[in-house]
């Protein structure tokens, strides 16, 4: 089977400790498909400590007769976005991509073109970036369950690799174990994450920074609980006592509705807690 991406590779574990938990803010999505294919998403999110609001339009079209999909999009920091995709166009596993993105009230630019190359046991990316030269690759490579991952950037006009991170795991019928090293392995993180029984989902993960030792091991332990096929909840819980909760439910088909609060357990007396709400629509 073909591997994720390095970007996924911890994705079950990333999804366990970042996913409902829409903490210090109140998030509003809507997404709608019309009859032809376009797909509009519309979200935005309002900081609940300093109240501005962020907000982006987008639309997306697959052309499936020829293999090609357009996205544009357009936010509230006046960034417009373009893309055109055309995957197993030009050979079986090949994508290609083309983004460019323009501020309009700024001489903020991009101009990326990407690779995606996959197959049996491999997947690979090239990404550049024309009008800011630089470069960014990554590979995902499987066997029997063992995955080896790495990724790099390359600065152009310095001549000089900027970031290089690498990964070492195994994945299971129902769990994955991660060990990475990023930024030329000053920073490790262990991760491990499990499907206990169909309704119950465990992970924890610690990290440890070389740069700064006297921080010492940063470590987290989290869970996942399916109540009924509407509704779930999670919690988490680090080394520094902060507390996370989050209760999501289906309020009815297309309609999702999560509340989150993230406790400070050491300072329980104190303004340091985070609460937030999402509610997310789809037709």
């Amino acid at each position: 089977m073909t591997p994720p991406s390095y970007s996924d590779i911890t994705k079950p574990v990333n999804d366990l400790f970042g996913k409902d938990y829409p903490f210090g803010a109140l998030k509003l999505e809507v997404k709608t498909t019309t009859a032809n294919g376009v797909s509009f998403t519309v979200n935005g999110a309002q900081d609940l400590k300093s109240g501005a609001i962020i907000s982006e339009l987008k639309t997306k079209y697959a052309d499936k007769a020829n293999g090609l999909t357009y996205t544009e999009s357009w936010n509230t920091a006046n960034l417009l976005t373009a893309q055109v995709e055309a995957s197993n166009k030009f050979a079986k596993g090949l994508k290609l991509e083309v983004s460019g993105s323009s501020a309009l009230n700024s001489a903020k630019r991009s101009l990326v073109s990407k690779i995606n190359y996959q197959q049996d046991n491999l997947f690979a990316r090239v990404n550049v970036n024309a009008l800011a030269p630089a470069v960014n690759a990554d590979v995902t490579v499987s066997r029997e369950g063992a995955l080896l991952g790495a990724e790099l950037a390359y600065d152009l006009n310095s001549g000089a690799v900027t970031k290089t991170n690498s990964t070492l795991g195994y994945a299971g019928p129902d769990y994955l174990i991660t060990l990475q090293g990023n930024n030329s392995f000053n920073l490790v993180q262990f991760a491990f994450y499990q499907r206990v029984t169909k309704s119950v989902e465990a992970g924890a993960r610690a990290v440890y920074d070389f740069k700064n030792p006297e921080g010492g091991v940063s470590a987290e332990l989290g869970t996942k609980y399916i109540l009924d096929p509407t509704a779930s909840v999670k919690a988490k819980v680090d080394n520094a006592g902060r507390l996370g909760l989050s209760f999501t439910q289906a309020l009815r088909p297309g309609v999702k509705l999560s509340l989150a609060g993230l406790f400070d357990t050491a300072r329980l007396q104190e303004n340091a807690h985070k609460l937030g709400a999402s509610m997310t629509f789809e037709a």
